[in-house]
């Protein structure tokens, strides 16, 4: 079975949500679909925790060189 990608997860999710703002379904599968809604969401959630921390910025050093920082989210500089 091919691994989800989280454009995969994302427009599976799209698709849930259309389903469900449309209105036209009975409760049973109504909550079957927020359910998976749940889960596709905690993916995708997971997906985008993953790669905020693999991204870098190149800071310039004082030498006037490139030297690669780990990325600080907004939580963790206001923590400082």
């Amino acid at each position: 079975m091919p691994k989800k990608t989280f454009e995969d997860a994302l427009k599976s999710l799209e698709s849930v949500v259309t389903r469900l703002e449309d209105g036209d379904i009975h409760l049973e599968e109504s909550l079957k679909l927020f359910e998976q809604g749940v889960k596709l969401s905690k993916f995708c959630a997971g997906k985008l925790d993953e790669a905020e921390k693999k991204v870098e910025i190149l800071m310039k050093d004082r030498a006037g060189g490139l030297k690669p920082q780990p990325f600080e989210s907004e939580e963790e500089e206001r923590g400082k």
